[in-house]
């Protein structure tokens, strides 16, 4: 019964890849073959498939005038489509153990010619629920340390063509504002390698081969030091939200991100109007629950990728990462009006407003200061016009500009492809983000297209492929003088050790191996489209 339920599957997809060829469908096909799949479908045993035609068969008559585009007959069939792959899926290896995906993993950065130890490590780490980014090339990975933002590093001495200790150099020397811990890893467990590991500013050092249950739970403590460092040195005691101190490090970071992708950036300064007053009746105590409410709905109200900081006494900041000024202004009023209508079950009971000014930064390269006095300045007009109001700086010239990140999905398998760009198409994304994707049959097509030259791009990439598969894909990709815009994840067969360990030799991003959960995938592209944003 297997032998016959796979050629009906395949069968399926040959008949997808027909239409795709056609210009138009006769509308007389497209019943005919649910006719058939309503049949089949039961007698193999897939009854969900078969109620599914039949369902379908129901809403239509037998002859009709008109024609189908593609388009329209993936829509219609997208159920079907969809058991096809899920038939699939239920054959994928569940460890035990492993957790789902959220987007929010801890993300651990693994550095290491090694493409076996690559491997072993992404599979038994994402086990214990983090999420891995494997790296073979150690140039490839200074520059995916921005990207990634790694919770830890994790980097092998001896690789060829450079050495672990030149990345570690570079870590602490470029990263000085940021404080991720470094973890080296090496066969030689001499003395003068592991007192050249800390002498450079290794947080730790775990000779090879290590036992795993030991080397997770070393790992997790120097993340676990690492969140501890950030609440004790960053964060104000009181709000809980970042400190003054941190700025000059957000700011860094907007300045490297605005370097790579040249998205639009707001700084706003909110200030709590007559905070004096709530001190001087009520005393210090309740004006410091004040504070604490206002910073609970300041990281309640923002975005995850907004940071919110307390500058000093009553007045507070936030950036507003790729955002445009209009948007920010927008986002603040909306926390301004529900401040506003909180109420401090006080003796007697009261409430608070805050004012606000907004600027846009429109080069990061000057100092933040720049910027500040921008926003003050407007904050200063909404005092000035009664308080209570939300002003932005009446210099700045108005735009919204958006970036469009091109996704492009590589596939010789019409099913994957229609699941695939279903998936792709209800991906979250952010108001300034313009998601612009495309589906290609095979490596040569996507190569010979021009649609990917420009903008950056995530390529969603078959292995096994004719004409051109996903590794020859990749390899030219990685040629082209501008291969940083395109962040790869290739799919490969469980089998295909060999494939994989290329692939990440070549500079592949990411790796999945079919047959595959599809929250899964949904979940890697998330983790994989927030690093381009």
């Amino acid at each position: 019964m297997e032998k016959y339920t796979k050629h009906f599957f395949n069968n399926i997809r040959k008949k997808i890849e027909e239409w795709e060829a056609a210009e138009a469908i006769p509308y007389e096909e497209v019943y005919r073959f649910i006719h058939s799949m309503a049949g089949s479908a039961s007698i193999l045993g897939l009854h969900k498939m078969g109620e599914c035609a039949r369902e379908l068969m129901d809403q239509y008559k037998e002859k009709e005038e008109r024609s189908w585009t593609i388009a329209e007959v993936k829509e219609e069939l997208f159920d079907i489509i969809q058991f096809c792959y899920h038939y699939e899926e239920e054959s994928v290896e569940v460890f035990p153990g492993k957790q789902s995906r959220t987007g929010e993993e801890p993300v651990v950065l693994i550095i290491d010619d090694d493409t076996s130890f690559l491997m072993y490590m992404k599979e038994e780490l994402e086990k214990v629920g983090w999420y891995v980014v494997p790296i073979a090339n150690p140039e490839k990975a200074i520059m995916s340390y921005y990207d990634v933002r790694p919770d830890c590093a994790i980097i092998d001495i001896y690789m060829n063509g450079t050495n672990g200790f030149e990345v570690l150099d570079f870590f602490k020397k470029k990263l000085k504002q940021q404080f991720i811990p470094t973890v080296m890893v090496s066969v030689d467990d001499s003395k003068e390698v592991r007192m050249k590991c800390y002498q450079m500013g290794a947080d730790d050092f775990i000779p090879k081969p290590f036992d795993l249950d030991e080397f997770i739970v070393r790992v997790e403590r120097q993340m676990e030091r690492k969140k501890q460092m950030e609440e004790l040195v960053l964060i104000d005691e009181l709000t809980l939200v970042y400190n003054r101190k941190y700025l000059s490090q957000a700011y860094a970071q907007v300045q490297s991100d605005w370097s790579r992708t040249g998205d639009s950036y707001c700084v706003a300064v909110l200030d709590i109007d007559h905070f004096k007053g709530v001190n001087d009746r009520y005393g210090h105590l309740v004006g410091d629950v004040v504070l604490k409410e206002f910073a609970s709905q300041l990281k309640f109200k923002t975005r995850i990728q907004d940071i919110v900081f307390r500058f000093g006494g009553e007045e507070f900041v936030i950036l507003f990462p790729n955002t445009s000024l209009k948007e920010a202004c927008s986002f603040v009023d909306e926390i301004r009006e529900g401040f506003s209508e909180y109420v401090f079950g006080m003796d007697p009971s009261f409430s608070c407003t805050f004012s606000a000014g907004v600027a846009e930064i429109s080069d990061p390269m000057k100092p933040f200061d720049t910027w500040l006095k921008l926003a003050d300045n407007a904050l200063y007009e909404a005092k000035s016009s009664g308080r209570n109001l939300v002003k932005m700086d009446s210099k700045a010239s108005e735009h919204t500009p958006h970036k469009r990140i091109k996704i492009a999905i590589v596939d010789d398998d019409p099913i994957i492809r229609t699941v695939m760009k279903d998936i792709v198409s209800k991906l979250p994304s952010e108001q300034h983000i313009q998601y612009d994707i495309q589906t290609f049959k095979d490596g040569a097509a996507f190569i010979g297209s021009d649609w990917h030259r420009e903008d950056p791009c995530l390529v969603i990439l078959d292995g096994v492929m004719p004409k051109m598969d996903g590794l020859e894909v990749l390899e030219q990709l990685r040629k082209m003088s501008d291969s940083d815009r395109y962040k790869v994840l290739m799919l490969t067969s469980r089998k295909s050790e060999r494939d994989i360990s290329r692939s990440l030799q070549l500079g592949a991003d990411d790796y999945m191996t079919k047959p595959f959960k599809l929250l899964e995938l949904e979940a890697r592209l998330g983790q994989m489209l927030k690093r381009m944003r």
